[in-house]
């Protein structure tokens, strides 16, 4: 689950501060107010972990990523070409998976431990065919222990092939320092990272002690494999689904893979567990259960209409009425195939997973919005999936509200520690954000102006209006 984030310099943010991730977290504030460019970061790691070109700091995007971002001008804080960005990410592992880091030469070891952190920071920098990026340092914490590298600051030329060195900041239980052994004949200087978080392979080479490192970069690169998006706009339903028999890692983006996923976990034999003396169910009868929670449909099956079970179609009962007829997913309201990726993300991905949302309220009724906040409690309760959502729905905000209020009362609470909300807003083009302080009833302690538009002063300006129109004078 992640833990921390923290972005200097990074679009419109000049420095988050510290960002508390929860087990559920909220995004709220007006458009271009920064909320999207949080997740961008996510995403940014992400995609860079998933790129094949290991040469690439960054892997900034295009039509066939998370997020085009386009290149470090127009990410960089400001358009400052020479301004450094910094990008910091917490995380803890499951239980059952702390890192082990041993010294690989004398097989010490060195920590144990569950938590973890990466940093990394880059700018770009003057070289013979122009201006390149280049990593300044990164590095990684495993419990109390720091491991990375950074650029030799007395290279005074600062260009993308200057030399780095590793650097150590940890202890043995005993208390002695740990420290790099450099393999005799070695040159002193390293090479640069590869991409944004990798230790080259001649840094392995050059001490005979740094074997370990592979892992660090494994344990990121695993935190970034479970973690996943669906973005605003899911894709439009379909008569008709085709399914070959694999087997999809989430729904995708536009919630594409959704039906798909479906069939995938039925063939797999997947259930979702639904409490104690209740079987466990498939998670086509968990998703018909969850879109009859929200009041959209009664009944929901995906049912093949081909010989060779190839061909799908998803067919809706919207009454309990038994006579009423079945219809297919085109011919109900949009809201049951906008809604229909994100109950089955959550639901899908493996426990202990991170799912990014980024509106998905969005053609939702109102108590649906509020719904959906259920759908994510149930989600963390039963299957530990993190989900951080940015939206601009109050309803969704006032379900989880409601939810901390109702705390060790119904099934459907949730603790306040569980549930962290942010508000971002923007000034002059510089984002900023105010968590909300949630007391144990679920009230805001703080709530910002304006936080869901200045719905007091229209009320006002409606009643002097109706006066006006009376004949009365304000």
């Amino acid at each position: 689950m992640l833990t921390r984030l923290r972005l200097e310099r990074f679009k419109s943010w000049y420095d988050t501060g510290d960002i508390a991730l929860a087990p559920i977290t909220g995004l709220f504030g007006a458009n271009s107010s920064g909320k999207t460019s949080l997740i961008q970061s996510l995403l940014l790691l992400k995609q860079t972990a998933d790129s094949r070109d290991r040469a690439s700091i960054f892997h900034f995007g295009d039509g066939r990523t998370y997020t085009d971002l386009g290149d470090f001008q127009s990410v960089i804080h400001g358009h400052y070409a020479t301004s450094t960005m910094k990008l910091a990410l917490d995380w803890e592992r499951p239980k059952r998976k702390p890192i082990e880091i041993h010294d690989t030469d004398t097989d010490r070891r060195v920590v144990r431990s569950g938590s973890m952190g990466f940093e990394v920071a880059s700018r770009q920098v003057e070289s013979s065919s122009g201006m390149s990026l280049a990593v300044e340092e990164m590095s990684y914490r495993a419990g109390d222990a720091v491991f990375g590298m950074g650029r030799i600051a007395r290279d005074e030329r600062r260009s993308p092939d200057a030399k780095y060195d590793l650097f150590a900041a940890a202890a043995f239980p005993d208390g002695t320092e740990f420290e790099f052994k450099r393999r005799r004949g070695h040159p002193w200087k390293v090479f640069p990272p590869s991409k944004c978080y990798g230790f080259s392979d001649r840094v392995r080479a050059s001490f005979q002690n740094a074997g370990f490192l592979s892992d660090l970069e494994f344990a990121l690169e695993e935190c970034m494999d479970s973690m996943y998006y669906v973005g605003p706009l899911r894709v439009p339903p379909q008569r008709r689904y085709v399914w070959v028999g694999e087997q999809p890692d989430h729904v995708g983006q536009e919630g594409e893979r959704a039906v798909q996923a479906i069939l995938a976990a039925e063939k797999r034999g997947d259930r979702i567990g639904r409490g104690r003396g209740r079987p466990k169910a498939t998670l086509e009868e968990y998703t018909a259960h969850w879109l009859r929670e929200l009041g959209l449909i009664h009944e929901f099956r995906v049912v093949p209409i081909s010989e060779d079970r190839r061909v799908f179609e998803v067919r809706i009962r919207k009454s309990s009425n038994p006579k009423s007829a079945e219809v297919l997913i085109t011919d109900v309201g949009f809201g049951v195939s906008q809604v229909l990726p994100v109950i089955v993300q959550c639901f899908y991905v493996p426990e202990g997973s991170t799912v990014i949302f980024e509106q998905p309220d969005i053609h939702l009724h109102p108590s649906v919005q509020a719904g959906l906040a259920d759908v994510f409690i149930d989600a963390w309760k039963k299957r530990g999936v993190q989900i951080i959502v940015e939206s601009h729905s109050e309803h969704l905000l006032n379900r989880l509200q409601r939810r901390i209020a109702e705390y060790s009362i119904t099934e459907k609470s949730i603790s306040q520690e569980d549930v962290g909300l942010f508000f971002c807003s923007a000034d002059d083009g510089v984002s900023r954000l105010t968590p909300l302080e949630l007391d144990t009833y679920g009230n805001i302690r703080n709530w910002p102006k304006d936080f869901f538009g200045d719905q007091f002063g229209e009320i006002a300006a409606m009643a002097d209006a109706s006066m006006a129109r009376q004949g009365y004078t304000t």
